[in-house]
């Protein structure tokens, strides 16, 4: 199969070393049965027009020499000579981008939550300011070209995998026994740097994947300006087991005398920052939350309160990258202290989108008609999506929830589906890159709301920790779950998807011990109660879905007897999650179902690539 491409790109001054005169052509024919033998080439179109496929976006399934052969968080074993931002350094000088990195401008940000938020604010507000802006951030959701965003959007599909096959390659002709193929987040680190030199980006905005000392990203070594957002415990099993420690290698992307910014801290996670600040005579200065009255009336993009922390430090860091850039007077009229902020951060404030952060989605299958009504033959099933992980970001997730559900008459509810006003509504409104719809109020009255739980979380995520923080949360607030529902995830860390990636309906054979044992430790939250159930009353169980009845009793009212969970399902697939949900609010008109899915960015990922579809 082939993917042909006629696109001409320029890459100006940027030019590296392998283009011939700084340009090079996107008119090359490559084909997937002359590829390495490490590489298992899996169609991700779905589409069976061979014309449309050889247009289609191609990935390839990254060989374990890309991937690594190593999960998420823990330490690379990758055997040789160097370190790995010795070989982050290698990959570069052999791309020819070494000198072009010092060029680049940019931003770069670590901690433990709200990085990709604080990100994406930054992007947002330096867009609106006119400038060219690269943007890389971790993980994807849905499609790996989501890590890269040139002036907010997606890189292109003919882009991606130009650049994708001119690194891959390059890199390749290169490997030695002391230098192998980079693993998968070093490559597209690498990969990053390469698209936004030859793009000629005016601002790189750089999410840390993993800590900051020894991040892949930190071959940085002379940026703009520097952020440190909210830090917490995470990822312990590689920066350590206190604040102390974690706070030490997030503080790792400090430069000599390069301004940094960070946010109110615990004491003991400040105090290894001012240290770390003073030994590399870092101006360290703390970003005060945003105050909403300077958004003149409108609203911030992301949901929750804590995005008001991450906002405030996105518009400390683009000021400063203004001020050291030259730029500033061109954007403010005014720089004083408490003033109002310049019209272009209000914009950009304001229309930064992030999936899967406090994100609202409508069902397809029960958005208004044509005539702006909602079928009376069917109910209503509305997605709330999070991909919160750690005790903070959960505690944080659960006040969201528990605000928009309550006021559900007011919340703006974005349907994937829509992008243009509907009749009977009150009001279009734009919430995190969707256009979302105020519905009216004795329409939503008419319906009886079901809050249910879809959570699923990697090991190392202590549920017993996260799922104890969310009910609580949720409880003090008057939210009760009628019911919990656990699934495997379909995506995993190690592998690049598309937004077409194939989802089979049920995968045979999947282990579901760890989803059991979520489901057991949500029945004891719950009920104080644990009932054993023999191994193969838990194999049926996942064979037969539940009635849809199942959705419609309260937790307080179903009791775990006869040796069952009443209040919680394994389900073995998520597209079988999905579809059961679907089927449980047609049967019954009276129901709105509110799905909140968290506990894993790769769960709210494959949410959404189904809803998508």
């Amino acid at each position: 199969m082939l993917v042909h491409s006629n696109t001409t790109l320029n890459c100006g001054i940027f030019g590296v070393l392998h283009f011939r005169n700084c340009q090079f052509s996107m008119r090359k024919k490559w084909s997937f049965t002359s590829l390495p033998a490490s590489l298992n080439i899996h169609d991700l179109t779905g589409n069976n027009d061979l014309h449309q496929m050889t247009k289609g976006l191609r990935y390839a399934k990254m060989s374990s020499q890309v991937k690594g052969k190593t999960k998420r968080g823990e330490q690379s074993q990758i055997a040789g000579r160097y370190g790995k931002l010795q070989r982050m350094s290698m990959y570069l000088k052999i791309l020819g981008l070494e000198d072009c990195i010092a060029e680049l401008k940019v931003i770069h940000v670590s901690g433990t939550k709200g990085k990709g938020s604080t990100c994406t604010f930054c992007e947002a507000i330096l867009r609106e300011c006119g400038f060219r802006t690269g943007l890389f951030t971790s993980p994807h959701l849905i499609d790996v070209r989501e890590r890269f965003r040139i002036n907010g959007l997606d890189i292109t599909e003919d882009k991606f995998l130009f650049y994708f096959w001119e690194c891959w390659h390059l890199l390749r002709e290169n490997v030695t026994e002391d230098l192998p193929m980079p693993p998968l987040f070093q490559f597209l680190t690498v990969l990053a740097f390469k698209i936004f030199v030859c793009e000629q980006v005016d601002v790189a905005i750089i999410e840390v994947g993993l800590g900051g000392e020894t991040d892949s990203t930190n071959v940085i070594k002379e940026p703009v300006v520097c952020g440190v957002t909210s830090l917490g415990m995470d990822h312990m099993e590689v920066l350590g087991n206190t604040l102390n420690d974690i706070a030490f290698h997030k503080a790792g992307i400090f430069k000599p005398q390069i301004p940094a910014f960070t946010v109110p801290q615990l004491s003991e996670a400040m105090s290894v920052l001012q240290d770390r600040a003073l030994e590399l005579m870092v101006p360290l200065e703390v970003a005060a939350p945003l105050d909403i009255e300077k958004l003149k009336g409108l609203e911030l993009s992301l949901s929750g309160d804590h995005q008001l922390v991450n906002a405030g430090l996105a518009v400390s860091l683009s000021e400063c990258w203004l001020r050291r850039t030259g730029n500033w007077e061109k954007v403010s009229h005014n720089d004083g202290q408490g003033a109002d902020l310049p019209d272009a951060f209000v914009r950009g404030l304001s229309t930064a989108h992030l999936l899967g952060r406090a994100q609202i989605v409508y069902d397809i299958s029960s958005v208004p008609n044509s005539s702006g009504l909602f079928e009376n033959s069917s109910g209503e099933l509305i997605f709330y999506l999070d991909g919160a992980h750690t005790a903070e970001s959960m505690e944080a997730c659960a006040k969201w929830f528990s605000s928009v559900v309550k006021g559900s008459g007011n919340s703006s509810l974005s349907s994937m589906s829509s992008t243009t006003k509907i009749n009977n509504m009150e009001e279009v409104v734009q919430r995190n890159g969707y256009i979302g719809h105020k519905m009216e109020k004795t329409k939503q009255a008419n319906k009886i709301s079901k809050q249910i739980l879809l959570f699923n979380c990697m090991e190392v995520r202590h549920p017993q920790v996260l799922l104890p923080r969310l009910v609580s949360t949720c409880a003090s607030s008057g939210t009760h779950f009628s019911k919990a529902l656990f699934v495997p995830s379909v995506s995993t860390y190690s592998k690049v998807m598309s937004g077409s990636s194939f989802i089979p309906l049920a995968i045979s054979g999947k282990d579901l011990s760890w989803q059991f044992s979520l489901q057991r430790l949500w029945e004891r939250i719950i009920h104080g109660a644990d009932p054993v159930l023999e191994k193969s009353s838990m194999k049926e169980s996942t064979e037969i879905l539940p009635p849809c009845k199942f959705l419609y009793e309260d937790a307080p009212l179903c009791s775990p007897a006869e040796e069952c969970f009443a209040c919680s399902a394994v389900i073995p697939s998520l597209p079988l999650t999905i579809k059961w949900l679907r089927d449980s609010v047609q049967e019954n008109p009276s129901i709105r179902v509110q799905v909140l899915v968290t506990g894993s960015l790769h769960l709210v990922g494959d949410v959404l690539k189904l809803l998508k579809r």
